[in-house]
């Protein structure tokens, strides 16, 4: 028996008849959804489903948070209209959001002081704690999603409770208690599902949309993440032994390893939690950082994790989470397309500090913002590691050239060092490399002053900021004072100072910049040598498939990442109506029901395929073009003498800057031995109505000067974290 619509619109009534009663508001939608629970559950063997309120899986009844709404039972055009209504508005803010940033980029509103940031206005507020430095903005929001999944679970929980009857527990060979955790089950999974549904929004890089709109990079996110994570697992735990427990209560354990063709997918669904506990288990902080390759192989396991996880509960409910898995997808795809070339590694400089300069050929075409990372891999090493670093160098004023350094701490880096500093180093390197990723837009200009405090190699963020300041006083921009406040343990890492300017035919000019920078030895109360003769440069002989670095997507990424994000998901929804017209359709229609789990698994594909088509042709297209204009450097090379190829600029620049010291930067450099800097003194002492204070370095730094920043005292002091841990 279908549903009478005079019936559903009484129901919808009674849902809303709240407005204009005495009845409080929640007592109106209260009653009204009961009402609807009631309706419902009065269709026996009938082919429709409730979406809104938890209730028994014999009754065919699920849970949503989108509200109430009958669909017919896995009806192949509610499948489309769900997967429409989940995907499409936020991969059209996603394409919008792509034009957005392109005429941005093109328009110069990087330079625009107006416009609305949320970073703009949000003050630390927690320091110290579980989770990390936390600002005003980062506060409320938590606080509003955790009251939101409290809210909805209480009232999921609330509502299953009010259809449960020893009457009805016992046609199920239920009692009570166990009939109620089934709902409390039910409802940790649909609670699960809203976490997951923003799990991966955060760690997408190259093609992350939603993020540079509201001024956060995906740096910066990493914590989002991790928050997320845990409460995923935490939620989706709880819901494993919720029926982990009645089954063991019904002496039916067996009910572990079934695998429905209709319905849920018991078995997928442990297999998706036990992959999660092992990612989940090797996450924590101390794990993560003492057992660093530990953690990268088992976060591979997110793989299995979301594949039966969709086969566990089907198309229909993974819809809430695709929108994000989607943009992940297309974000990963583009990234392992990058990550196919080896790209031309031109010269290093070693420092006696353990620290290794990597110097790249880059397209010109290729530009970044300052505190832009760049992920490396090199197979000598190892052929699965990546590793992120900062980008030092400036795009406009090194329109050839790229520059990483890499600081030896890890066995990675230690491995890298000891490569590069043996007497008869390697004259070729290959790297692959991802990236480089940055913040779609800068504030630096819209302060009067920057305070910069960094220890060790926290230094390199700051270089590349460095670097920008300096071009644009250049071209005339007013820039705030600049002061770099940086604590070394020994005097061998004051070398790490001579990387702020960039290696070029001419010496920088950083005279008109109003710089000062404090550099702190801990460990020394006075030199001990003099360091600069124990630098050392290196010249690579690249291979002839090594190509510059140059942007996935060209000039114009954005623009051609909204193209992937509209055309694929067209494609997608093209294939999806074929496959159901020409395959399942037929099939259902001689009464017999496709397996779910299959269906889910070619939804799945047809979606990878969809990407894997508009991901390549865009790629493809965009690798001709830089054919053509390496092509067109090699023959305006060939017109000039060798001595100002690439190559051999890098290995003279590098002499020339080891040569001549710069006096500019010199004059505005303070050494102190022995001592730590009185960071509450420096920056309590910093003047202007607009301040932004960076760290980058140790944990207890950061904090350190978040705290200062977040007492008070003081009107003027914005703060900025610059760090992947939390």
């Amino acid at each position: 028996m279908i549903l009478p619509w005079r019936q559903l619109l009484l129901s919808l009534r009674n849902l809303f008849d709240c407005v204009g009663h005495k009845l409080p508001m929640e007592h109106g939608i209260l009653r009204g959804i009961r009402g609807f629970i009631r309706r419902c559950q009065s269709l026996q063997g009938d082919n429709w489903k409730l979406i809104g309120s938890p209730t028994h899986i014999g009754n065919h009844c699920h849970l949503n948070l989108l509200g109430l709404a009958f669909i017919p039972s896995l009806s192949d055009r509610r499948i489309r209209d769900t997967i429409l209504m989940f995907t499409f508005p936020i991969l059209l803010i996603a394409s919008l959001g792509c034009a957005y940033l392109y005429l941005g980029k093109k328009y110069g509103a990087s330079e625009s002081n107006h416009g609305w940031r949320l970073a703009s206005w949000s003050r630390t507020v927690l320091v110290k704690g579980p989770l990390g430095i936390v600002s005003w903005t980062e506060l409320a929001f938590l606080v509003m999603f955790l009251a939101l999944l409290i809210w909805s679970f209480s009232t999921y929980v609330h509502l299953g409770f009010e259809t449960i009857t020893p009457q009805s527990a016992s046609e199920q060979g239920l009692q009570v208690w166990e009939d109620k955790l089934t709902t409390v089950a039910l409802s940790l999974a649909l609670v699960g599902n809203v976490c997951l549904a923003f799990l991966f929004f955060p760690v997408i890089r190259g093609s992350s949309v939603l993020l540079p709109l509201f001024g956060i990079t995906s740096e910066a996110s990493i914590k989002y993440h991790i928050w997320l994570g845990h409460t995923v697992m935490t939620i989706f735990t709880a819901h494993g032994l919720c029926f982990i427990t009645k089954w063991a209560a019904l002496n039916r354990m067996w009910e572990m390893l079934t695998w429905d063709k209709v319905g849920v997918a018991n078995a997928a669904g442990e297999l998706a939690l036990l992959s999660g506990l092992i990612m989940w288990a090797t996450t924590f902080p101390r794990i993560r950082r003492k057992m660093f390759e530990l953690f990268f192989y088992t976060h591979h396991l997110y793989i299995l994790f979301i594949f039966f996880f969709i086969l566990h509960v089907g198309i229909i409910y993974a819809c809430m989470m695709l929108p994000g898995f989607y943009l992940f997808l297309v974000d990963r795809y583009l990234r392992f397309l990058q990550s196919r070339q080896r790209v031309c590694l031109i010269s290093a400089r070693v420092l006696p500090c353990e620290t290794v300069e990597l110097n790249f050929s880059k397209s010109p075409g290729l530009s970044y913002s300052p505190m832009s990372i760049m992920f490396i891999n090199m197979p000598s090493i190892s052929k699965l590691q990546w590793h992120p670093f900062t980008v030092t160098s400036n795009s406009n004023m090194e329109q050839d050239k790229l520059s990483v350094v890499v600081k030896s701490e890890g066995s990675w880096t230690k491995k890298l060092y000891q490569m590069l500093s043996c007497p008869s180093p390697m004259d070729h390197l290959e790297v692959s490399i991802e990236g480089p990723y940055g913040p779609a837009s800068t504030t630096l200009m819209r302060h009067d002053m920057l305070v910069m405090v960094c220890g060790g190699s926290g230094i390199t963020p700051f270089i590349s900021i460095i670097r920008e300041l300096i071009f644009k006083t250049t071209l005339g921009f007013k820039s705030p004072h600049v002061l770099l406040v940086c604590s070394f343990k020994n005097s061998s890492s004051l070398t790490m100072l001579d990387l702020i300017l960039p290696m070029s035919n001419t010496l920088s000019d950083i005279s008109s910049l109003q710089i000062q920078i404090e550099a702190y030895v801990t460990r020394e109360e006075e030199p001990i040598s003099n360091h600069q003769d124990q630098l050392k440069t290196l010249c690579f002989k690249p291979n002839v498939t090594d190509v510059p670095i140059s942007s996935i997507l060209g000039p114009n990424s954005w623009l051609w990442l909204g193209l992937i994000i509209s055309s694929s998901f067209i494609i997608f929804l093209i294939f999806l109506g074929l496959l159901t017209h020409y395959y399942i359709y037929p099939i259902d229609q001689n009464n017999n029901i496709y397996p779910y789990s299959t269906r889910a698994l070619l939804n799945m594909l047809l979606l990878c395929i969809s990407i894997a088509i508009t991901g390549s042709a865009a790629f493809l297209w965009n690798k001709k073009q830089r054919v053509l204009e390496v092509k067109q450097i090699q023959n305006e090379d060939a017109l000039t003498p060798k001595m100002t190829s690439p190559y051999s600029l890098s290995y003279n620049t590098d002499r020339e800057l080891e040569s001549f010291p710069h006096q500019s930067l010199v004059d505005a450099t303070k050494v102190h031995y022995g001592k730590r800097p009185n960071l509450k003194k420096i920056l309590l002492e910093c003047e202007g109505s607009s301040v932004e204070v960076m760290a980058a370095g140790p944990k207890k730094l950061r904090q350190e000067v978040a705290t200062i920043c977040a007492s008070g005292l003081v009107e003027n002091l914005h703060f900025e974290s610059i760090s992947f841990t939390w």
